[in-house]
């Protein structure tokens, strides 16, 4: 709820960038972008000049920039994370860009559950990142 209220102003868990997935047999899972090293949303994307998908090289932040998006959801089928959302009331595609650095989540979860990680500083990268 925090995500949503920051991005979009309002408590919708719809437009969450995060959030958890329901399983039939009990097994919820998050559904959260892992910021792949090479995002396979960005690869999909047919936009030739200024992707509206971008890894900054710096922070390892892929984000979404709606302003270049044509709205073919390639993306969205590309992400193997189920990360990329469509807007029920706009259309328009969203993922989670970590608040550029500080997420909201992390910050008010209040069991602790959601926490930010550099995954640089433990060594790890997800299988995807791998190639």
């Amino acid at each position: 709820m925090a995500c949503s209220l920051e991005k979009s102003g309002m408590f919708n868990p719809v437009k969450a960038r995060v959030w958890i997935q329901k399983n039939k047999k009990g097994l919820d899972a998050p559904m959260i972008c892992r910021h792949c090293l090479v995002p396979p949303c960005a690869t999909a994307c047919p936009v030739e000049e200024g992707k509206p998908i971008q890894r900054d090289k710096e922070t390892g932040i892929v984000r979404f920039s709606i302003k270049n998006c044509i709205g073919c959801y390639e993306c969205v089928g590309a992400c193997p994370f189920g990360a990329m959302r469509i807007d029920p009331h706009t259309g328009q595609v969203f993922k989670c860009d970590l608040c550029d650095g500080d997420p909201e989540c992390a910050k008010w979860c209040p069991t602790g559950a959601i926490q930010f990680v550099d995954t640089k500083a433990i060594g790890t990268v997800s299988s995807v990142d791998k190639g």
